[in-house]
């Protein structure tokens, strides 16, 4: 019995986030996977529960003092879990967004590669260490081991013409005049304020633009006393252009510098003594710039005998990256530029050449943003994991990927408080007898639209040639709706980019990593309808409407409106409790004796989105509040944090606040990343009532539900990377079945 048991994850009445009482088992060293519409709890369960719990299990071995540098996870709403595996979540999540990471140094490759340079190349030019970029005695002097050289144009950013106590003289944030950067050149006692700048002498000029960090012999009175004093270049490399500062005004930014490739490296990032060395005339940044099979090719061919260990190790490392479908990436490709489906799939990589076994491995939607034609690579990498003796964990709605497990869990029946019941267990083939949304939804197959909308006029996009285009000339219909095609890599975004960037009217774009959240954004102020809300609280109540903010005069006194109270415990886990005085809901015990329409303001930030419209039934705002049914999120609370939606969500909740719109131009990026299939026939509904409504639609598409409710076609490829962008079909979905250099055509028409 005892050994029966320990096949399976057993977990007794989970009740995190919508999660009703749940309670099951799951087998090990088999693939489950977890359907069910978007917000139906399969992530509550599968991330929040079970992996969270295990990481959290594993964090209490190490030391406190280790344990303060790792990851918090709170202890989930469960009663009890047994025989949890050690998990690995490999997520959508990108590796650090550093311009220093490339895939090369991602995977461990790139330091293989530098091994191999400093003992087969010649001549020898130093150890493994000389061969990187991040090393001073590899790196290239000019670029810093960028590759990019960043220049700033000063004419744009100071005015010459003006003396340094006029308005605008240095336009930037800060230094405006009066300003405290301002006030580091004006408090210095060097320049006469009232000079024209072009006026000042060699001396001050250097000074003024070009000083180092300096310490004053002796400033003025009102000059900081710690203060340095620093030339307007250096001071502006230092703390703008290289800086995390720099990237929050970006759009200011880019009018002031040019960036390009570094002239002294070409892009290479090493200086020129390492990329002397050779091995069968190749330097290791011409090796890093190829695609991945042809820099597979070239280590293949090496056949000095110490290069026999290490080959099999880099061979092995790419291979996996071949396998999963990613041979169209470079080893120099920075990391900071892949998508979310392209950095998970590098991690699911990683893990396939792992020693260790008797793991679980959670995955959130891998099959995101890949082509059909990719999926089977995906699958048989899952495959490989499992075999390897390990138990997967897939929350996944494509099709292919549920046809994959070995068991799987459905969860429903609807999303939010709708949601968080197991609606089936079992089997892939019985799931398609099964009487669930998602058993429906699998057994039928959607005809194609045979009625089209005829354009109202086009754009001609002329010789592209933007990141992998290939001179690419496509005329784009305008006044329909338009699925862009093609693999992974094949240069859907690279097109959408280009023609954004010629296109004389506004686009409207909407990518999922546009949004700008933070811990203390909801849907409520998002939306802007907070302030309405608590107007009639206040009117209702007559009394200010400050009181109904737990960010102002309405927050409870204990915990100033954080609804926790945190205990710090020096070098331990801060403690986080539920606030006594308040209970969580932020508000001070004043505020809450305040009701409209007999609930108070806690309890009605705390509704849905679809209980809200009920709620205030005529107010003004419930329009505002329509558009999120619309985009199908009737199911957000009011109140909910922004940082817990998912990509996917965050973008429709920028497309509800676009519903409004009349003949624009809009970009969708991957929109149904995240969507149950169901939810793909909803989102469908919306986006023909928004071409209805004269708007134009450029969706950047693989699913084929899409495809086949769409006016027109536009497919990229025929691979990624430097296999792409070519334009290898447009015309309408019909025309596409008879399309022969078509790759989607055979998925098409398979879904027929």
């Amino acid at each position: 019995m005892e050994r029966e048991n320990q096949e399976y994850i057993s977990i007794v009445n989970a009740t995190e986030n919508n999660l009703k009482h749940v309670s099951l088992k799951i087998p090990k060293k088999k693939i489950t996977v977890f359907t069910g519409v978007s917000g139906s709890g399969k992530s509550s369960l599968c991330l929040d529960t079970i992996a969270a719990e295990s990481r959290r299990e594993l964090n209490v071995t190490f030391p406190s003092f280790v344990q303060q540098f790792l990851p918090k996870y709170g202890r989930p709403e469960v009663e009890r879990m047994e025989n949890l595996p050690v998990t690995i979540v490999i997520d959508q999540k990108k590796p650090v967004a550093n311009s220093r990471s490339t895939v090369g140094t991602y995977t461990d490759i790139y330091a293989l590669l530098r091994l191999l340079f400093s003992r087969v190349g010649k001549p020898f030019v130093g150890y493994s260490d000389s061969f990187s970029f991040n090393h001073p005695s590899g790196k290239c002097e000019r670029c810093e081991g960028l590759g990019v050289v960043t220049e700033l144009d000063i004419h744009k950013l100071v005015d010459f013409d003006k003396c340094l106590n006029d308005e605008g003289v240095i336009q930037w944030p800060a230094f405006t005049t009066g300003a405290w950067r301002w006030k580091r050149y004006a408090y210095s006692g060097l320049f006469d304020l009232d000079k024209k700048i072009k006026d000042y002498s060699k001396e001050e000029m250097d000074l003024f633009l070009y000083s180092p960090q300096i310490r004053l012999k002796n400033p003025p009175a009102n000059w900081p006393k710690s203060a340095k004093y620093e030339g307007i270049y250096p001071r502006m490399y230092r703390s703008i252009i290289t800086s995390k500062e720099g990237q929050l005004h970006k759009k200011e930014l880019d009018r002031i510098v040019s960036t390009f490739t570094c002239p002294e490296c070409h892009g290479a990032r090493l200086n020129a003594k390492i990329r002397s060395c050779l091995i069968n005339g190749k330097n290791i940044c011409e090796v890093s710039d190829m695609p991945i099979p042809e820099a597979a090719e070239f280590i293949r061919q090496i056949d000095d005998p110490l290069a026999r260990d290490i080959k099999t190790e880099i061979l092995k490392r790419m291979n996996a990256l071949i396998e999963i479908g990613l041979s169209y990436l470079s080893l120099s490709r920075g990391t900071d530029t892949l998508s979310g489906g392209e950095a998970q799939r590098i991690k699911i990589a990683r893990y396939i050449n792992s020693p260790l076994t008797d793991m679980m491995y959670v995955l959130d939607e891998p099959s995101v943003g890949l082509h059909s034609r990719d999926i089977q690579n995906l699958k048989n990498s899952l495959i490989k994991l499992k075999e390897h003796g390990n138990t997967v964990m897939i929350v996944e709605h494509h099709r292919e990927v549920i046809a994959l497990a070995d068991h799987i869990v459905d969860m429903g029946p609807e999303a939010g408080i709708n949601g968080g019941q197991i609606m089936y267990q079992g089997s892939y083939e019985n799931l398609l007898k099964a009487d669930t949304v998602t058993g429906r939804m699998l057994r039928t197959k959607t005809p194609m639209k045979m009625e089209y909308r005829k354009p109202n006029g086009w754009y001609q996009v002329e010789h592209a040639k933007l990141h992998n285009l290939k001179d690419l000339s496509v005329k784009l219909p305008l006044g329909v709706m338009t699925v862009i095609a093609g693999v992974a890599g094949s240069g859907k975004s690279s097109l959408m980019e280009y023609f954004t960037s010629q296109y004389p009217g506004e686009v409207i774009s909407i990518r999922q990593k546009d949004i700008g959240i933070n811990l203390r954004s909801t849907p409520a102020t998002y939306l802007d309808i907070a302030d309405a809300i608590r107007a009639l609280f206040a009117k209702a109540n007559h009394v200010a409407q400050a009181y109904f903010s737990f960010n102002s005069k309405g927050a409870c006194p204990a915990c100033q409106g954080k609804g926790v109270i945190i205990s710090d415990m020096a070098y331990m886990d801060s403690i986080e409790t539920v606030c006594e005085v308040c209970h969580g809901t932020r508000y001070s015990e004043e505020v809450l004796h305040y009701q409209y329409k007999g609930k108070n303001i806690a309890e009605v930030m705390d509704m849905t989105v679809r209980q809200a419209i009920q709620f205030f039934e005529d107010a003004d705002f419930v329009k505002k509040l329509d558009t999120l049914v619309q985009v199908g999120l009737g199911y957000l609370h009011l109140n909910q944090s922004m940082t817990t939606l998912s990509g996917g969500e965050l973008q429709r909740v920028k497309l509800a606040s676009k519903l409004d719109e009349r003949g624009q131009i809009f970009i969708l990026d991957e929109p149904t990343d995240g969507l149950h299939l169901d939810d793909i026939r909803r989102l469908m509904k919306l986006f023909n009532r928004m071409t209805d409504q004269g708007n134009t639609l450029f969706i950047i598409e693989h699913s084929l539900d899409v495809m086949k409710d769409a006016d027109y076609i536009v497919e990229l490829g025929p691979g990624g990377g430097l296999a792409g962008g070519s334009l290898l079909f447009a015309g309408t979905p019909k025309e596409m079945l008879e399309a022969e250099r078509s790759v989607t055509r055979e998925y098409l028409r398979e879904s027929l």
